[in-house]
C-alpha cells in the first residue's frame, strides 16, 4: 500500500544519512530531491504506467534508500477534508477572471469552500509549485486554466492520483479531466464575419498565445471567416502572442505601418483591445470613425468606453458556475462521465466597429 499525494513518508532508522527520530520524510521532499513533481513520485511508488519506467525506477530507488514505512495515521487523515480548492490561472489582472472568479467563489462558498488563486504568468514550473504546494496541504481540488507548456501527463497524473482537477479556459489536449470553456472558435468567427458584414477586408488580428488552445482556437476562427468571405489570409496582419492592455498600445506603431494598413482590428481579449483604442487616438487615428477594433470576453467597462467596444461575451459566470458544480461533483465522489459542451459566445456589437471610411485602404480591392 503506497501514500497518496501530500501524505507523509516516514523515513525508518534503515536509511542510510536518517537518524532514527529524525523529521518524517513527506513525497514533497522526494520530489525536490529528484526534480520531479510530487504528483510523479506517488504515481511512481504506485507502478503507475503513466511514469517512464527508468523514472519509476529512479524514485523507488530513492525511495528505499531513504528507508521509507508507509504512514497509516497520514493516509487516515487524507480522508478529511481541506475546504479548499486551488484556483491557478495566467493572468489575475485580466477582468475577465475576475469575473470567473467570482462565480466560482459564490458556488464553492456555498459548500463552505475556500478558493486560493495563484497567478502562473504562463509559467509552467511556477503552476507546477503552486500545485505541488496544494497537494501537501490536502487541497481537496484543483480547477487550473493550464500554463502554455503544460503536459498532459501532468494533469492526467493528477487525476490518477485521486485529487479532483477541472480545466477552465483553456484546454489540454488528451486531459482525462472535465473542461469547462467557450467555442473559441464560434466566438472569432462571429466577429470577424461581422466586420465583414460591414465591408472590411483588412482585418488584423492582434494578440493570443497559439501555443494556448484559446489562442489557437481565436486565431483558426478568424481565418476561417476570412476564407469564407474570399479574403486572403495571407495579406493580413497577424501579431501573435500579445496578452495585455500595454501590448495593444504597443502594437499600434505596426499596425499602422502595415501596407495596407488595416481598416479594421480583431484583439484576442478586451485587455488589448483597451490598449488599442487609446494608442491610436494618441498618434491621431480615431477607433470607431478611422479604423474600426473588436475585442473578446466583454469584460467589465467595454460597453462604457468612447467608442462602446464591440466584443465577444465569453460568459464568465456560466463557466465559473460549472466549473464549481463539476468540482463539487468530483469531491463527492461522483465520477464525471460526460464532458461538459462548449459554452457559445455571444456577439455584443457596439461603436467601434462601424464600416470602412469611403475610399479608405483595405475595402473590396483588398479582396
Amino acid at each position: 500500500m503506497q501514500a497518496a499525494p501530500g501524505e507523509p513518508l516516514v523515513a525508518s532508522s534503515r536509511g542510510p544519512g536518517r537518524a532514527r527520530g529524525a523529521r518524517r520524510l513527506t513525497l514533497g521532499d522526494m520530489a525536490e530531491a529528484l526534480q520531479v513533481s510530487t504528483a510523479t513520485v506517488s504515481l511512481a511508488l504506485r507502478d503507475s504506467p503513466l511514469v517512464a519506467p527508468a523514472t519509476r525506477e529512479r524514485i523507488k530507488a530513492h525511495a528505499l534508500a531513504a528507508g521509507y514505512v508507509y504512514n497509516r495515521s497520514a493516509a487516515a487523515l487524507r480522508t478529511a477534508r481541506s475546504n479548499m480548492i486551488g484556483v491557478a490561472v495566467h493572468d489575475i489582472l485580466n477582468p475577465y477572471f475576475a469575473e470567473v472568479f467570482r462565480a466560482l467563489e459564490d458556488e464553492l462558498g456555498r459548500e463552505n469552500q475556500v478558493v486560493l488563486i495563484c497567478n502562473h504568468r504562463d509559467d509552467v514550473a511556477r503552476q507546477q509549485r503552486f500545485i505541488d504546494t496544494l497537494m501537501q496541504h490536502r487541497v481537496d481540488g484543483l480547477v487550473i486554466c493550464a500554463s502554455v507548456g503544460t503536459r498532459v501527463e501532468d494533469i492526467n497524473g493528477l487525476a490518477d492520483s485521486g485529487i479532483p482537477v477541472t480545466l477552465i479556459c483553456r484546454d489540454v489536449a488528451g486531459a482525462r479531466v472535465p473542461v469547462v470553456r467557450s467555442d473559441d472558435v464560434a466566438g472569432a468567427r462571429m466577429v470577424v464575419s461581422h466586420l465583414i458584414a460591414q465591408g472590411h477586408r483588412q482585418i488584423a488580428m492582434i494578440g493570443g498565445r497559439r501555443q494556448s488552445s484559446s489562442g489557437h482556437d481565436r486565431n483558426l476562427g478568424w481565418k476561417l471567416a476570412l476564407e469564407e468571405a474570399g479574403i486572403d489570409v495571407a495579406a493580413q496582419l497577424d501579431i501573435p502572442e500579445l496578452m495585455t492592455t500595454a501590448d495593444g498600445r504597443d502594437a499600434v506603431a505596426q499596425l499602422l505601418s502595415a501596407t495596407p494598413r488595416p481598416t479594421a482590428v480583431f484583439a484576442f481579449n478586451d485587455l488589448i483591445a483597451h490598449g488599442l483604442l487609446s494608442a491610436l487616438r494618441r498618434a491621431g487615428v480615431e477607433p470607431g470613425r478611422d479604423i474600426a477594433v473588436a475585442g473578446y470576453d466583454d469584460t467589465d467597462g467595454a460597453a462604457s468606453r468612447t467608442p462602446a467596444l464591440t466584443s465577444v461575451w465569453n460568459k464568465p459566470d456560466e463557466i465559473g458556475k460549472t466549473a464549481a458544480a463539476l468540482m463539487l461533483r468530483q469531491i463527492a465522489g461522483a465520477p464525471v462521465t460526460e464532458m461538459p459542451a462548449p459554452i457559445l459566445p455571444e456577439l455584443r456589437v457596439r461603436e467601434s466597429t462601424p464600416p470602412p471610411k469611403p475610399g479608405g485602404e483595405g475595402q473590396a480591392r483588398g479582396a
